[in-house]
């Protein structure tokens, strides 16, 4: 830091030098000091327009188009994430819900779905509250898909880009944990109590994250691409109904 400072202070010192050069050569073959000011005013005042013009606002639109193009691409890591694991967990995960009931007809989502529905549905799975039951579950089975997929997640975190999106960061964390809590045990069937409430934590939390993050990804798909969105209509894991067939 020293020394980019140090660079930084003689750079600076050398322009000054050469600017005061080249006004000093202009006096002597004209000299006219009352032109060279004119003019070095008149710069100076620019100077103050092309910060804002180029430190600001031009600046501020290469973030915002460097920003998108890179949301575009999490996004991909997003559906591909859905198309390996993602709406299996939710699945899985939704059979150990005693409360499910409660968010699957909310989670229908349609062509037909406005941004103030993907809104309103957002606040009230903030409001719900699962009531995890791991008895009821698989767990072996969400095992054995963890391990089977343990290598595609950890590929997943050397993405880059995963670094401007917590929420899926943070979806990804909470996998990575039950897939370890998961996989200390040997047998499901003979646990403590407590243990089975450990891991009915573990889950719900997972749970919760996914379901937030599908529904984010859902409205993305909508005003992005509709053919995605259609084929994820027709996958929805919280609809009985839905059929990848057209109909």
């Amino acid at each position: 830091m020293k020394r980019f400072f140090n660079w930084q202070v003689v750079l600076g010192f050398v322009l000054v030098i050469l600017s005061t050069a080249a006004y000093f050569i202009h006096y002597l073959i004209f000299r006219n000091a009352h032109h060279i000011f004119i003019y070095l005013v008149g710069d100076v005042a620019f100077v103050f327009l092309e910060v804002l013009l180029v430190s600001m606002i031009i600046h501020g639109i290469l973030v915002y188009r460097e920003k998108q193009v890179m949301l575009k691409k999490l996004n991909m890591v997003i559906g591909v994430f859905f198309s390996e694991i993602g709406t299996i967990l939710l699945k899985k995960f939704s059979d150990f819900d005693l409360e499910s009931f409660k968010i699957t007809k909310k989670l229908v989502v349609t062509n037909n779905w406005s941004n103030q529905e993907f809104l309103k549905v957002h606040k009230y799975l903030k409001e719900h509250t699962s009531n995890i039951d791991t008895k009821k579950g698989e767990l072996e089975e969400i095992k054995k898909i963890l391990l089977e997929k343990r290598n595609f997640l950890l590929n997943l975190l050397q993405n880059p880009n995963l670094l401007e999106h917590d929420s899926f960061t943070d979806l990804l964390f909470g996998v990575f944990h039950l897939t370890e809590e998961l996989v200390k045990r040997k047998d499901f069937n003979h646990l403590p109590q407590t243990d089975y409430k450990h891991l009915a934590g573990d889950i719900k939390r997972a749970y919760h994250l996914l379901i937030f993050e599908w529904l984010n990804y859902m409205k993305y798909l909508k005003g992005d691409y509709p053919y995605l969105f259609s084929l994820a209509i027709r996958t929805n894991p919280f609809d009985d109904k839905a059929a990848i067939e057209v109909k």
